[in-house]
């Protein structure tokens, strides 16, 4: 990769990161814990698209949860972490799936979010916030939770975005 395209994907990512920064931060001082709660409909996670276009939005979205997580919402070092993680892997899995489509979306890619936050900020809550021992149908409904709220931001603002980016040709100019 020369210096110029290193450059750009470095730039990319981070403008990524800032915005979900500041879309989340945005949204909690609008409608404060909508981005935060156990049942969220975080608005910033339609960025999550922007891997269907660039690996450079991987680290972006990575970065950018992490950081909301850690200065907005005054999370524990745990759920920074394991928040970031569940962005990453989904981010990335939504990468690899980008040309799987159906009807011209991305279908099996938009899940990846619901999918990796139900199990991992699922089984975070379930062990971690949850008193008492360990029970399978709590985790399920804490991950669906999660999930849910996932499905509604990436099928709702997440398709939408998709598709302006998709239609308007914009992609350009974050390749």
């Amino acid at each position: 990769m020369n210096i110029n395209k290193r450059n750009h994907n470095l730039a990319v990512g981070a403008i990524i990161a800032a915005l979900y920064a500041v879309l989340v931060y945005s949204q909690e001082m609008l409608f404060p814990n909508s981005a935060s709660a156990a049942v969220q409909f975080r608005v910033a996670e339609a960025l999550t698209v922007l891997a269907l276009f660039t690996p450079a939005a991987i680290p972006g979205l990575t970065i950018g949860c992490a950081l909301s997580n850690l200065i907005f919402m005054g999370a524990l070092p745990l759920d920074v972490l394991l928040g970031s993680l569940a962005t990453l892997l989904a981010a990335m899995c939504m990468y690899k799936l980008r040309d799987m489509t159906v009807k011209g979306v991305p279908f099996a890619a938009l899940l990846m979010p619901a999918v990796f936050n139900g199990v991992i900020i699922g089984l975070e809550i379930e062990i971690f916030f949850i008193e008492g021992p360990f029970h399978f149908t709590s985790f399920l409904l804490q991950g669906g939770l999660v999930a849910l709220g996932e499905l509604g931001v990436l099928f709702t603002l997440g398709i939408l975005l998709y598709r302006v980016i998709k239609n308007k040709k914009l992609q350009k100019y974050i390749k």
